[in-house]
C-alpha cells in the first residue's frame, strides 16, 4: 500500500510541475536519436541482404511451383482460402474472426507442410511482414502498451492518452530494434525464423512443442535444433536500446535482461496460439 501511495505521489507531483508540456519530456531529444538509430538499423538490415553466406538456394520451386522470392515456402496463406458464402455479411463476420490468417499469429508453417529453408528475398519479406507491413505488427504492441498503462509503468508517464502514446511508441521502437537485430542474426546463422506446428497429437505434446520451439530453432538443414541465440540476443539488445528514451533510473543491462525474460513469456504464448489456431477458429465457426 505504501508503494502504491509513493507512485501516486510521484505522478501527482509530476502533473503539478509539468502539466501537458512535460507529457513527452522523457522522450524529447533522446527519442529523436533513437528513431534515427532504428531507421538506420532497418536500412542496414535490408542493405546487407541478410548476410546469408553459403545458404542453399534450393527452394520453393520444388514445393510450390513459384519463382523464388515471390511466394514464401510453406506459408499458410494459400491453403486458407475459404469457399465464398452466399451471405456477404456472414462471410465478412467469418473473415473478421479469422485472426489466424495474420492478425495475430504471423508467419508459420502448418503441420501438413515440410520446412524449406527460406531464401534471402523470403527472409526479407518475412521481416517486413512481422515488423512493419501487417496489422499484427502493431496490434501486439498496442496490447502490451495497454498492460503497461494499467500497471502505470513507467510511473513518470501520464495515465491518459499522452502516456499511452508514449508507452506504445516505446514498445514499438523496442520491438523494431529487437526484430531487426534478431533478423540479422538469424540470417547470418542460417536459422529458421518461422514457427512450425507440431506434427504430433495431444494437448500436452503440442503445448510442450510450442514452449520448446520458443527456446530452440532449426538450422539450414531444417533438421538440427539450436538455441535461439539471435532471438534472445535481439530481445536483449532491443531492451538496451530502449533505455535511450525511457525515463530514469536507466540501466541498460537491467532493461535488456527484462526484455529477454519477457520474450520467454510472450513468445511461448504466441506459439501456443499459433499451434491451436485451427481449433480456436473452429470454436468460432470460421472452419
Amino acid at each position: 500500500m505504501a508503494r502504491k501511495s509513493k507512485a501516486l505521489t510521484h505522478r501527482t507531483q509530476r502533473k503539478g510541475r509539468g502539466g501537458r508540456g512535460e507529457c513527452f519530456g522523457g522522450m524529447r531529444f533522446e527519442n529523436l536519436r533513437a528513431v534515427a538509430f532504428l531507421c538506420a538499423l532497418v536500412v542496414i538490415a535490408r542493405g546487407l541482404g541478410w548476410a546469408q553466406g553459403s545458404e542453399p538456394t534450393q527452394n520453393s520451386e520444388q514445393n510450390s511451383g513459384q519463382a523464388p522470392g515471390k511466394e514464401l515456402p510453406d506459408a499458410p496463406g494459400e491453403s486458407k482460402k475459404k469457399k465464398q458464402s452466399g451471405n456477404p455479411v456472414e462471410a465478412g463476420l467469418k473473415k473478421a474472426r479469422d485472426w489466424e490468417s495474420g492478425w495475430i499469429t504471423g508467419e508459420y508453417v502448418s503441420r501438413n507442410r515440410t520446412l524449406v529453408t527460406p531464401t534471402r528475398e523470403q527472409r526479407e519479406v518475412i521481416y517486413l511482414r512481422e515488423t512493419l507491413t501487417t496489422p499484427e505488427a502493431y496490434i501486439k504492441r498496442m496490447f502490451a502498451a495497454g498492460i503497461d498503462q494499467v500497471r502505470g509503468t513507467p510511473w513518470q508517464w501520464d495515465d491518459g492518452w499522452g502516456g499511452y502514446a508514449e508507452r506504445f511508441a516505446s514498445r514499438e521502437g523496442q520491438f523494431i530494434a529487437a526484430n531487426s537485430l534478431a533478423a540479422l542474426g538469424n540470417a547470418k546463422l542460417g536459422y529458421e525464423v518461422r514457427y512450425d506446428q507440431c506434427k504430433c497429437q495431444g494437448l500436452w505434446r503440442r503445448t510442450r512443442h510450442a514452449f520448446i520451439r520458443n527456446l530452440v530453432t532449426y538450422d539450414r538443414s531444417e533438421e538440427h535444433l539450436h538455441p535461439q541465440w539471435a532471438l534472445y540476443g535481439g530481445a536483449f539488445g532491443g531492451g538496451m536500446i530502449a533505455t535511450a528514451w525511457k525515463p530514469s533510473p536507466r540501466n541498460a543491462f537491467t532493461n535488456g535482461g527484462r526484455a529477454a525474460a519477457e520474450q520467454v513469456g510472450w513468445g511461448t504464448l504466441l506459439n501456443f496460439v499459433t499451434e491451436f489456431s485451427i481449433e480456436i477458429n473452429r470454436k468460432q465457426g470460421v472452419r
